[in-house]
């Protein structure tokens, strides 16, 4: 005996990302502005100019992804409940990746869903964290294990944030740019290794192309069940010298771009990328002050790690390994000896 609930429909998440000047917005509900400390100093009063609603209400978090935790989310959640909020409230992410994932999660849970603008204030949260609905949070097990697709209502880029971003932050969003051009855009690469992204216009320019790629890969896989798992390009590294520092030594960007580092020796063993082309990578990454080395004390416990991360099946890992430059492989088929040799490669010597 069976009862059938017939719940096949389309849904449309579809919403704009607009590059410009802040506009003059009013919503008709009451808002949350999430934010922390450091970016609510510098940039609330610029905010609170542009927006007007039925009731305003600001929220502040601790800054820094060892932050980006339940106790942080449940300091939300208090307040939304403390005020009132429903589902029709909406709530803004006014910060970093590390706001804009717990915002965008806890708009995902609240009384089972509310919506949430993205206004992203750092380069790397601009050009990719603002960008496709992921949300989530960190635990001791790792990064963003705990978390939901949960697509924003609107992302408002306004370069002007990035006037205060100090040299490290603008690096870290140099890294997931250039991550993207190394697996999706050959020609983009190319622009990149002869541009200044210093210069205001050069950089507005760059934040259109990284965006419009990995929106064409967010509508064609937006849960990411095969395609969009390219956009994790550096991560699988990234993520455990993430989590081997606490998530204090290097800020997001920093951590994948050494992880793309390690890809690409996976990618040079693996008769996939020469060593010219990952030397431009690297080439690039430097021109950006980027780290591209990683002392590893344990590659045993390094290599354990990997299971950790969310795109690890039972006793297979996926790596995301590029072609080349301008082309991608999704793969679980590296063996643990051939994952040993290259991190042999950066291994520690005392």
């Amino acid at each position: 005996m069976q009862v059938h609930i017939p719940l096949k429909k389309l849904i449309d998440n579809s919403y704009d990302i607009t590059i410009d000047t802040l506009p003059q917005t009013h919503f008709d509900t009451k808002v949350a502005i999430i934010t922390n400390p450091k970016v609510a100093g510098l940039h609330l009063g610029y905010l609170l100019s542009k927006i007007t609603a039925k009731e305003v209400y600001i929220i502040t978090v601790p800054d820094g992804e060892e932050y980006k935790n339940q106790d942080s989310v449940d300091l939300i959640l208090e307040s939304l409940f403390n005020h009132r909020f429903n589902r029709k409230s909406l709530l803004i992410a006014f910060g970093g990746g590390v706001i804009g994932d717990m915002t965008g999660y806890v708009a995902s849970i609240y009384q089972r869903g509310i919506d949430f603008v993205q206004i992203p204030t750092t380069l790397l949260s601009q050009v990719d964290a603002s960008v496709g609905g992921k949300t989530g949070m960190n635990n001791k097990y790792g990064k963003n294990l705990i978390g939901a697709f949960h697509q924003p209502q609107a992302v408002f880029i306004d370069p002007y944030f990035l006037t205060t971003l100090p040299q490290r932050e603008f690096g870290a969003g140099v890294a997931e740019v250039i991550k993207m051009a190394v697996t999706f855009n050959k020609e983009f690469f190319e622009f990149l290794e002869s541009a200044n992204l210093h210069d205001t216009k050069v950089l507005q320019e760059a934040i259109k192309h990284a965006v419009q790629t990995k929106a064409d890969v967010v509508a064609k896989d937006e849960k990411e069940h095969g395609l969009r798992a390219a956009l994790n390009y550096g991560h699988t590294f990234g993520h455990v010298i993430e989590n081997e520092t606490r998530y204090k030594k290097y800020l997001h960007g920093e951590a994948v771009a050494i992880g793309m580092v390690m890809a690409n020796t996976l990618a040079v063993k693996m008769g996939l990328m020469t060593q010219e082309e990952a030397s431009r990578v690297k080439k690039l990454l430097e021109k950006y002050n980027l780290p591209t080395s990683y002392p590893i004390d344990d590659i045993e416990s390094f290599y354990e790690t990997f299971f950790l991360d969310k795109k690890s099946s039972d006793d297979t890992i996926t790596f995301i390994i590029p072609v080349s430059i301008g082309g991608v492989k999704i793969t679980d088929e590296c063996s643990k000896e051939l994952l040993l040799e290259v991190l042999q490669e950066f291994e520690a010597h005392t």
